[in-house]
């Protein structure tokens, strides 16, 4: 399963249809000119038009893969425990923090975007406001305290 936003979705389905169409019709216009110079063994143009067309082929594969097993994350309801889609307002050693728990394919830390995946997402999952939930990280025990779920 891939817990996605609809905007991500939306960005990943764009993104498939794009390599569909251009970028197929790309490769193959970069194959028919890469043919026409003839001995295909020696034709580096060629060469590098053919692993072009497996990276495409295998990304629309991924991409495939990706949007059919999508779980939308949607607008929540105020719930009771952290899940995926929860904004999850913590403390830690008197500093607080806001994490957004996303699935893996929309984590990025540094802005607070967390996956459900990552240890400290899955400590967090679960859990209830008030709670204090024991994480380690690789500089050892940390405990953060659930201040708030929205």
């Amino acid at each position: 399963m891939d817990y996605l936003t609809k905007k991500k979705l939306a960005e990943l389905k764009e993104e498939l249809e794009t390599l569909k169409t251009e970028g197929r019709k790309s490769i193959a216009e970069n194959l028919k000119t890469a043919k026409e110079m003839g001995d295909l063994s020696e034709n580096a143009e060629y060469i590098e038009a053919r692993e072009q067309q497996q990276r495409t082929e295998k990304k629309i594969s991924e991409l495939e893969q990706m949007v059919r097993n999508a779980v939308v994350i949607g607008v929540r309801k105020k719930h009771d425990e952290v899940e995926v889609g929860s904004t999850v307002a913590v403390e830690r050693d008197g500093e607080k923090f806001i994490f957004h728990i996303v699935g893996s394919n929309e984590a990025k830390p540094a802005e607070g975007f967390i996956s459900n995946e990552s240890p400290l997402g899955e400590a967090l999952l679960g859990h209830k406001e008030g709670e204090v939930v024991d994480f380690k990280s690789p500089r050892g025990k940390v405990k953060y305290k659930i201040n708030k779920i929205d």
